[in-house]
């Protein structure tokens, strides 16, 4: 029972994590603004930023990061309620351990190593992603960063395809 709850927990984040990179994360930087504008800011919260700039659309914004990670949640709970609510938590946890941490940390040089061998984001791989947002891109995973690199790259040439289209209908 412990093993599955440990699996589900672990599917959870590998599945969470690629929505999220792929369907949200990567698509955001190319396509929308909210999340350049709010996230990649000093202060980051999408709550704050909604409330003192009177814009709720970005707390749409703010739902939509966490979306992914609930998504795999129904069925995966029939499998196991408490790996999900593991997953969940450790998703979180993650998140706090990530953004909390300013600038300059030092992760522990055993904790760095073993974050490396298990391909789990680090404070200061993250910030490479705050002060580079076409780096560093997977949330907790690091083997996502490659292929997201790859994807953000196609999206942009999309989106030129796409103005140059658009320009040339309206011309």
């Amino acid at each position: 029972m412990v093993v599955n709850g440990i699996g589900v927990a672990l599917l959870l984040l590998l599945v969470g994590d690629f929505l999220a990179t792929f369907a949200y994360h990567v698509p955001e930087h190319v396509f929308g603004q909210l999340h350049n504008r709010v996230h990649h800011s000093s202060d980051r919260s999408f709550i704050r930023y909604a409330l003192l700039h009177r814009q709720p659309i970005a707390l749409v914004n703010g739902f939509l990061s966490a979306a992914p990670y609930l998504a795999p949640v129904p069925w995966l709970w029939q499998l196991s309620p408490e790996g999900v609510l593991l997953g969940l938590g450790l998703a979180e946890l993650h998140v706090i351990w990530r953004h909390r941490l300013e600038a300059g940390h030092n992760t522990p040089d055993g904790l760095q190593h073993l974050c490396q061998l298990i391909c789990l984001t680090t404070p200061e791989r993250h910030w490479q992603h705050h002060c580079n947002a076409k780096a560093a891109f997977g949330d907790i995973f690091t083997f996502y960063g490659p292929p997201a690199r790859w994807w953000w790259g196609f999206l942009m040439r999309l989106k030129k395809y796409l103005r140059q289209q658009r320009r040339s209908s309206l011309a």
